[in-house]
């Protein structure tokens, strides 16, 4: 893969030389993949309601993005006994689909084929809760990813304002209704649309959001750690379906 080298120099002060600390990024990671930026109030280019895995022809549409932007809904926070009800999924084109997930479902073969593919990017906010929903859900290695939620606590230090109705207000200057939120995700072959609508817009901003985010790490020169944030996003993940939360705290 073509990478793009940055060079920051490091002065040591007990000494006059400056030496070069260079890091290696991805250049897939500095081209910007958000496509299309939908408008306020506008509609998916394309939308489609799915139960239990994608199509064969919505895999093939999906895998055409360079990234793809990905939420989940539960029925709680708490993985393991909160089941996964829908995985929604936008990709640079502004279409979108959203999978509803059965009780007692266990796998989603295409899914998993498509979030476990090496060569697309996928993004989410808050990826911690949704790579662990997925993992205990269906049994997805979600990998490579891009957090929008670590990305902003690394960027936006002049805000503790995180959420991703914020980010996207910011960044794409749309404001995002989360009424539906908080709602019985459950009753998937009933969901409201008001809820699909919550859904759809929830991914839709978020290829743009991680755009705007890597400008603004490129600046500040913190795109290199955000990038190994994200690489431990997985095994946090893990820990947390494991309920070892707080192993990393200095408590007895």
């Amino acid at each position: 893969m073509a990478a793009v080298r940055t060079a920051r120099p490091l002065t040591d002060p007990s000494s006059s030389s400056t030496t070069a600390i260079t890091s290696t990024i991805p250049a897939a990671i500095t081209t910007p993949v958000g496509g299309v930026v939908p408008a306020a109030g506008s509609s998916p280019a394309c939308f489609g309601v799915l139960d239990g895995d994608l199509s064969p022809e919505w895999l093939e549409r999906l895998s055409g993005s360079a990234a793809v932007a990905v939420d989940t809904e539960a029925m709680g926070l708490v993985h393991g006994r909160d089941r996964l009800c829908l995985v929604q999924i936008c990709d640079n084109a502004d279409n979108v689909c959203c999978i509803r997930i059965a009780r007692g479902q266990r796998q989603a073969p295409l899914l998993r084929q498509l979030l476990e593919n090496g060569a697309i990017e996928k993004v989410f906010h808050f990826a911690r809760f949704d790579v662990a929903a997925l993992g205990e859900g269906l049994g997805i290695d979600v990998a490579p990813l891009f957090c929008t939620k670590v990305a902003s606590r690394l960027a936006r230090t002049y805000t503790n304002r995180h959420g991703l109705k914020d980010v996207v207000q910011e960044l794409c200057g749309v404001e995002l209704d989360k009424g539906a939120q908080s709602s019985d995700w459950g009753r998937v072959e009933e969901l409201s649309e008001a809820q699909l609508a919550y859904a759809a817009n929830d991914v839709r901003f978020l290829l743009a959001a991680r755009d705007g985010l890597v400008r603004m790490l490129q600046r500040e020169e913190r795109l290199d750690l955000a990038l190994r944030s994200f690489r431990c996003i997985p095994v946090i993940a893990e820990l947390d379906r494991g309920r070892f939360g707080a192993i990393f705290e200095h408590r007895s």
